[in-house]
């Protein structure tokens, strides 16, 4: 069943030079879907990497970190329906085997091998599957056009109800035009610190493994950790930034690079569509939320207040039925241990005030509040009146699909 907030249809992505992509229907969890994907890029490739900040992270995640100094790329590999987390040595060994396996058929190091796994926590890969369907991928590999994309796309799903991808175009320097593709998977397990999700963008223009952790380091910042569905925190969540070089810019260094500002605004892009798409298919929801905190000590303090109104259950369930309880929003603030004055709050659902200097607004009404809340689209607003600092996150409601689909999810 299709999330009810998805998009009408999958984006047609450009081809990136220097991408091709392949996919395979391998049965390590799912039958007769693709599960596994392999993207082998130009020999010139750097790479930028985020990782999850569980202290339980998964073995592509340990194998990522440790190679990813070496600031250089030559394949991508990803398999869904298996998380390889939580699984000791066995893990590690699986790993390695993907890694060596790909790097032999395509003539590269290992290292320059990247992984990432999603799924179920705490079972082994089979290594024997592993030794037989991962040479597949190799005469599968095309160029990575708007089919290819949408492949890639689907197969590195598990709860998502759709595939989730989205481009922009940056103009670097003397009328060269990058392309920035990216695809990514979340549904459930969402919450900030890094976000909870698989997510690989690819552009063609020239950028130093430095400057393109720069690049990915700020966007990650204000796009996946911005955004929550559960307040649960994976042991997988991976963005990897691939930059190919095949546009033959002047090579970016740096912020001060001529092209730097254009490709950031441009990877800013991609990842905050990501992001929204990922809220849109918060399991079981049916609203698309953007809480706005202002008047808060820092933009810090705005934050930390924004993502306690975002992950309460009890707001998240009044969001799902349409009840204008902001008092449940005037909690969220209370608890967020966060400075507020309490006299001089003031709430917003949608157009109308709710409150107003600590006490509910003259003329406020909770018909407006609740018209606005039957929308897919909500708006929340609270200003803490204490300094300037302001931020915005976004979250979805808690339905009974989110049990649903939880209660059942290794089954």
């Amino acid at each position: 069943m299709i999330s009810p907030l998805a998009p009408s249809s999958f984006p047609v992505l450009p081809a990136v030079t220097g991408v091709e992509l392949a996919t395979h229907a391998a049965g390590l969890k799912y039958q007769k879907r693709a599960d596994l994907l392999l993207v082998r890029l130009s020999e010139q490739t750097t790479v930028a990497g985020t990782f999850t900040s569980s202290l339980c992270p998964s073995a592509p995640v340990d194998w990522c970190r440790r190679i990813l100094p070496r600031g250089t790329a030559r394949a991508l590999v990803v398999n869904s329906g298996n998380a390889n987390a939580f699984t000791g040595r066995a893990g590690e060994t699986a790993a390695e085997l993907t890694a060596s396996t790909i790097a032999a058929v395509l003539g590269v190091e290992a290292d320059d091998v990247h992984l990432a796994s999603t799924g179920v926590i705490g079972e082994n890969l089979p290594e024997d599957t592993l030794a037989r369907e991962l040479p597949a991928l190799l005469p599968a590999l095309a160029d990575s056009d708007a089919n290819q994309w949408e492949e890639a796309a689907g197969a590195i799903r598990t709860t998502d109800t759709f595939s989730k991808g989205s481009s922009a175009l940056a103009d670097v320097s003397d009328g060269q035009r990058a392309t920035v593709v990216g695809i990514a998977k979340g549904s459930g397990m969402i919450a900030p610190d890094m976000a909870t999700m698989l997510g690989f963008v690819f552009t063609d223009a020239a950028v130093t493994a430095e400057a393109a952790q720069t690049l990915l380091s700020g966007s990650v910042s204000t796009s996946y950790n911005r955004i929550t569905v559960d307040s649960d925190t994976s042991t997988s969540d991976t963005v990897l930034l691939f930059c190919t070089g095949e546009l033959g810019n002047q090579l970016i260094t740096g912020p001060e690079s001529p092209g730097f500002t254009e490709l950031a605004a441009a990877v800013d892009a991609v990842n905050l569509d990501l992001a929204h798409q990922i809220v849109r298919d918060g399991e079981g929801a049916t609203k698309f939320v953007e809480i706005t905190v202002s008047g808060a000590e820092d933009d810090a303090a705005a934050g930390v207040i924004a993502l306690a109104i975002a992950n309460s259950p009890l707001v998240k369930t009044a969001l799902a039925a349409e009840d204008a309880n902001w008092g449940r929003i005037v909690m969220a603030v209370g608890k967020a241990g966060q400075r507020a004055d309490r006299d001089a709050l003031a709430i917003w659902i949608g157009p109308e005030q709710c409150a107003e200097g600590g006490v509910v607004r003259d003329g406020y009404s909770e018909e407006a509040a609740t018209e606005h809340l039957k929308q897919d689209h909500v708006l929340l607003r609270a200003d803490v009146g204490i300094g300037s600092g302001t931020a915005t996150v976004w979250t979805c409601d808690l339905t009974h699909g989110y049990i649903d689909i939880n209660a059942g999810y290794r089954s």
